[in-house]
């Protein structure tokens, strides 16, 4: 401790914090001005989205399969470090060599400003809080560091003598500390402020809550008894929509009026339309249950979930724009800028495909693409779930990419058969004698018709199933088995609606969905 301490005192350990104080000064004061520009505007937020359009495919993969649905907190954490780091860095340049100080931080600066500018639904003057922020942050800098300065031509003289020696600089390590902290403290303080600004000015939750959803002319079919599996433990069959999984691709959660959305329906069709908030709200609006599933859900993962979803069918707005001949894609597109390609003839066949404006009987969550977003069953989400969608342009796979075809996926995301094992979990500890194995499975559009269990390498035997609700919805199990003491593997595998055995074949998430069996490892007592 004492030798931290004293590390501390060195000028170029204290350069080091004053740039790190400083670097707090311009995010706070960013965020502070940017709670009266827009959201995505502030440089954590463009900075960290930057990052993910430019993560490869392996990376993302590492970073769900590590973090699940925390992978967003995991990537603001590694920003803040190296942030801190870089602020340290040039802390110490600037202490060294101020030129070369505001070279630096000026760099950083236009690296922000060029991450803010480029971001979708970002204008020009939406720099200002990061270009003010830049200036702050290196006001305050020069004021930390000038005084480092003087330090060097003047040490800190010993206890009890040099107090009033003429000349010297009225300032000392603690006094320094002490602006630090204040500056910090300050910058903490101001952050505070714009974030609270920033909601006060939104009321776009507000908004939601008071949303009143249509009744539907279509509503979904009755649910039959006995589909949830009788195993304590399984997922429930709906899932609630706080415990949904969320995966996508922005960091700030868009904040949209639903008096300014508009969906522009344009490309290689007879009529280009424009719909409104209130055309959606006013049109025949249908009811049905669909499970969705992300294309980075590991074997076994729980990236699925299953709810009721409210909406108009796209086929309809399709139809109304009518595609010309040679058109054989829709690519979506988010208010932040991620897009997904479609197949078109999945959007105009009776799979209810639709633009969806309620989840679970209620207003689309902020998180979840309110105010409307795209479910389509069958369908992989990155090729098929835009959230708060903006855009549809009916072209060609031949002449348009979206977000991730770009970074090496699939155009195409149709959804693989897949069981997991829930009950018991891996590594879990269960009693001898009869034990519930229970889970889930699914394969959108054909249904599942089979699920089987083995134990270690016994024969396959079949497991119960519950009951269907369709075709696009997942179905739970259930399985008896006498277990003996000792370690065993349990497996599962389904058979889909077409006769089709879930593969053995393993394959990673990249680049259309991740398949083989699960096989979960237990200890019999």
């Amino acid at each position: 401790m004492k030798k931290l301490v004293n590390w501390l005192r060195e000028p170029a350990a204290m350069a080091a914090l004053g740039g790190v104080a400083a670097a707090a000064v311009v995010l706070s004061v960013a965020e502070l001005i940017g709670a009266f520009f827009t959201a995505r505007a502030t440089p954590v937020i463009a900075l960290g989205s930057t990052f993910i359009d430019f993560t490869p495919p392996w990376m993302k993969d590492f970073a769900i399969a590590t973090f699940g649905t925390n992978d967003k907190a995991a990537l603001f954490v590694g920003m803040g470090l190296t942030i801190f780091l870089l602020a340290c860095v040039l802390g110490v340049v600037a202490y060294r060599k101020w030129a070369l100080g505001v070279a630096g931080v000026l760099l950083m600066g236009s690296v922000i400003v060029a991450s803010v500018v480029t971001r979708a639904g970002v204008k020009p003057v939406d720099a200002i809080p990061t270009v003010l922020g830049t200036l702050a942050g290196l006001v305050v800098l020069r004021l930390l560091i000038a005084p480092l300065w003087r330090l060097k031509s003047w040490p800190e003289a010993p206890a009890g003598t040099g107090a009033g020696e003429p000349g010297r600089p009225a300032t000392s390590r603690r006094r320094f500390f002490a602006a630090t902290a204040i500056t910090v403290a300050g910058a903490g303080i101001a952050a505070t402020g714009g974030r609270l600004l920033s909601t006060a000015r939104n009321n776009i939750a507000k908004a939601r809550e008071s949303l009143q959803l249509p009744t539907p002319v279509k509503a979904a079919a009755a649910v039959p008894p006995g589909v949830q599996s009788p195993v304590a433990g399984v997922t429930p069959w709906i899932t609630p929509n706080g415990e949904f999984y969320r995966i996508d691709t922005a960091l700030s959660v868009p904040e949209i009026n639903v008096e300014d959305w508009e969906l522009r329906v344009h490309g290689l069709v007879e009529e280009e339309i424009r719909l409104s908030f209130q055309d959606l709200l006013d049109a025949d609006l249908i009811e049905s249950h669909v499970t969705l599933t992300c294309v980075s859900n590991p074997v076994g993962g729980n990236l699925a979930g299953n709810a009721k979803w409210l909406g108009l069918p796209l086929r309809e707005v399709l139809k109304r724009a009518r595609p010309q001949a040679g058109a054989d894609m829709v690519l979506s597109t988010s208010i932040d800028g991620f897009s997904a390609s479609t197949p078109l003839e999945v959007l105009l066949d009776d799979r209810d495909a639709m633009l969806a404006i309620g989840m679970n009987g209620e207003p689309l969550p902020l998180e979840h693409g309110y105010p409307v977003r795209m479910v389509v069953p069958g369908l992989y989400g990155f090729v098929s779930a835009t959230k708060w969608v903006v855009d549809l342009e009916v072209t060609r796979f031949a002449d348009s990419k979206a977000y991730w075809t770009q970074r090496g996926w699939s155009e195409r995301g149709p959804i693989k058969t897949m069981a997991r094992v829930e009950v018991p979990k891996s590594f879990a500890k269960v009693p001898a004698g009869r034990v519930a194995i229970g889970g889930t499975a699914w394969a959108q559009t054909r249904g599942i018709t089979k699920v089987e269990v083995q134990i270690d390498n016994t024969p396959w035997a079949e497991a119960v199933l519950s009951s269907e609700a369709s075709l696009i919805t997942w179905r739970q199990w259930s399985f008896d088995w006498e277990a003996t003491p000792g370690p065993h593997y349990i497996k599962v595998r389904a058979t889909d609606g077409t006769g089709e055995v879930q593969t053995d074949q393993r394959a990673d998430p990249v680049p259309n969905g991740a398949s083989g069996w699960q096989s979960v490892m237990v200890t019999v007592e």
